[in-house]
């Protein structure tokens, strides 16, 4: 596959994934009349759905088994997919050696284009070069924000942990919080990492890090229940993933405390806690929507040669904070998997 020559240097200006989203929606469908088939020659889709040749595309992600938030993400995935004529060959490794190897898999199957997170970019840097020299676009998602340009990818679809961090602390000032703990399910994950750090960076009070294992939920609650026994004063849990704000809430009951849950990432359940008033509220960074958007890019490049945001600009799909203003509106769409 030929690859388009991305400009070395532009005028930029900040990309939204509103815009995106609609630019990639007009692209990508054609409506039918009268019974007959409706075609667009620009954009090579018939009915909603592409008449191009099929495509191979790989999505490679972190995701640890079990972990409920990546089948939102594969969900989105998998819908662009069914659009754009493309098999989706989905795989997944939180070890960063393993998630390499599975992108070298990708290559050697000589697949059309490569969706990648980079939670450990480092470890990616090489084979993700290889791809490149094989003239597999690829392009990245969820983790990998500060990253994405270094390692010559084409796109980036999500959010900026450092901003959402940021922005979270400020919230928990205007909560009125004193002193939070910031839980860390994957030591080394970059993007977690910059979660906390963008926190302590706005917050006010004292921040505590903890790491659990997040593989290991018993222990993950054990392991906040003891700190929580060892320090009453903590008044806020935060939480960066849905389902580990969901055992925090446990671990507050266990160990007698007070503190408040709040928390990044949503699901369904997640909104029935906001909902319920056990968790406060979370960041939302729109999974569904990264899914969504990095399958299909990889289409409109390979068949009109576009690419969002100038080759230099992320696509943002995050931050949003979710609480009892407004969770009601969100319920609907995090029950059927879409946020």
């Amino acid at each position: 596959m030929n690859r388009l020559p991305r400009p070395r240097s532009r005028r930029t200006v900040p990309v939204v994934a509103a815009a995106a989203a609609a630019a990639l929606l007009i692209a990508g469908c054609s409506s039918s009349s009268g019974g007959k088939k409706s075609e667009d020659a620009g954009s090579g889709v018939s009915a909603g759905k592409a008449s191009t040749p099929r495509m191979t595309v790989a999505m490679i992600t972190h995701a640890a088994p079990g972990d409920t938030f990546w089948d939102t993400i594969r969900k989105g995935a998998e819908a662009a997919a069914a659009k754009d004529n493309i098999k989706l060959v989905y795989s997944s490794d939180p070890s960063a050696p393993n998630q390499a190897n599975l992108v070298q898999n990708a290559i050697d199957q000589k697949v059309d284009g490569i969706a990648v997170t980079l939670a450990k970019p480092d470890a990616l840097k090489a084979v993700i070069s290889k791809a490149e020299s094989a003239n597999i676009p690829v392009v990245g998602f969820n983790s990998g924000v500060s990253d994405w340009k270094k390692l010559g990818l084409l796109e980036f679809f999500g959010q900026d942990e450092t901003v959402a961090g940021e922005a979270f602390g400020k919230k928990l000032n205007e909560v009125g919080a004193k002193h939070a703990a910031c839980v860390i399910q994957e030591q080394g994950n970059i993007g977690l990492t910059q979660r906390c750090d963008g926190l302590k960076k706005t917050f006010s009070g004292k921040v505590d890090t903890l790491y659990v294992n997040g593989t290991d939920m018993p222990s993950v609650q054990s392991t906040i229940t003891a700190k929580l026994k060892q320090d009453p004063s903590i008044d806020y849990v935060v939480t960066l993933g849905a389902p580990f704000a969901l055992t925090a809430v446990q671990s507050v009951s266990n160990a007698g405390s007070k503190a408040k849950v709040a928390t990044f990432d949503l699901n369904k359940d997640l909104t029935k806690a906001i909902q319920n008033g056990s968790v406060q509220f979370a960041v939302d960074q729109q999974p569904y929507l990264q899914g969504y958007l990095a399958i299909d890019s990889l289409w409109l490049y390979k068949n009109n040669g576009n690419y969002s945001g100038g080759g230099e600009q992320a696509v943002l799909t995050g931050p949003a904070f979710v609480d009892k203003s407004n969770v009601e509106k969100i319920a609907q769409y995090a029950a059927k998997g879409t946020r």
